[in-house]
């Protein structure tokens, strides 16, 4: 990477962090899970096989989606330790869990506010 680069990459992030950071805290609300989700994302544009492609979406919409993806993967993660073991079949206690998982889930998206609701469907 060349000075012109690093360049790039610090006004990339002193422009994109914070908007990012507040959008990863709001998905996650963890400051911690928030600040690593952020320093993933920005560490992707650092690969060579970095995804984004200009040509495809701007780069404040692929680094969001880098962040969404990035704090549900988390957030499914966090989840699994309390998801019972499942077999080939699921068990009746497994379908309560889930749809007891699903109803508050679904509560919570119906208290988002219009926009992000829409954004989340």
């Amino acid at each position: 990477m060349n000075g012109s680069d690093t360049m790039d990459l610090l006004q990339v992030f002193d422009e994109h962090h914070a908007p990012l950071f507040r959008f990863a805290y709001r998905l996650t609300g963890s400051v911690a899970d928030a600040e690593d989700i952020v320093q993933v994302c920005f560490l992707e544009l650092l690969r060579p096989d970095c995804a984004y492609d200009p040509k495809r979406a701007p780069l404040r919409t692929w680094l969001f989606g880098v962040v969404r993806n990035q704090s549900l993967k988390r957030l499914r993660h966090q989840a699994a330790p309390y998801l019972p073991e499942i077999a080939n079949a699921p068990s009746p206690e497994y379908e309560v869990l889930r749809e007891e998982v699903e109803k508050v889930v679904q509560q919570a998206v119906m208290m988002l506010p219009e926009t992000q609701r829409e954004v989340l469907i």
